[in-house]
């Protein structure tokens, strides 16, 4: 899985406890997956090109740097609206779209209801934002649907990864770079990740309480 980082941190570690812990309420696990996104942003953009420019400081001129690269910025609904604070509290000129999938719960593949992204997203880099990386179905369809539109550069961020989405991903889409805070031990007979953390979109909007 040479495609596949998986981002160690003793931060990140701490953090995805409180995540996984059934009892963490919504109003504790918003702020924390905040803050994860936030140090997967940082990783995910370690390699990103600067241009240099010339900044005044109070007493004299030196060198500054800012993104070269254009970053769009896509959650996959309605999970991934967890995830795009953190980014834009990094990214904050990016621009943002939206892909709404939901899964077949008998055949476990996406069904797409909603595609809204920015225009001119071919030379800019996509960070393609999903908490779980279960079977891998819905990300795949996801990309594709990105480079239907002209994406060349996509980056896949979530927030806990399952082998199985893991090899999906790499076998569909080999360029494409997955970033995680975990990779977890396997799907059950439902597709959910195990040990996992239980439905992130359900826990994110409390709609499991």
């Amino acid at each position: 899985m040479k495609n596949f980082k998986l981002i160690d941190h003793p931060i990140i570690k701490r953090d995805l406890t409180i995540l996984r812990d059934k009892k963490t309420p919504s109003s504790q696990f918003r702020p924390t997956l905040r803050r994860i996104s936030i140090m997967l942003a940082f990783e995910a953009a370690r390699d990103l090109k600067l241009k240099e420019f010339t900044v005044q400081t109070p007493l004299e001129k030196t060198k500054g740097y800012d993104l070269k690269d254009n970053v769009v910025l896509v959650p996959v609904l309605r999970a991934g609206l967890g995830i795009i604070g953190g980014f834009l509290d990094v990214f904050s000129n990016a621009r943002v779209g939206h892909i709404g999938l939901a899964r077949n719960e008998q055949t476990l593949e996406p069904v797409d209801y909603y595609f809204k992204i920015p225009q001119r997203i071919k030379r800019s880099v996509v960070f393609l934002l999903d908490p779980m990386l279960a079977t891998g179905g819905s990300g795949s369809a996801a990309i594709k649907f990105l480079r239907q539109r002209g994406a060349e550069t996509v980056r896949y961020v979530c927030l806990v990864a399952a082998p199985e989405g893991v090899k999906r991903i790499s076998k569909d889409h080999p360029d494409v770079i997955i970033y995680s805070a975990a990779l977890d031990r396997e799907l059950n007979n439902k597709g959910y990740i195990l040990p996992g953390l239980g439905d992130a979109g359900d826990r994110v909007f409390g709609t499991n309480e």
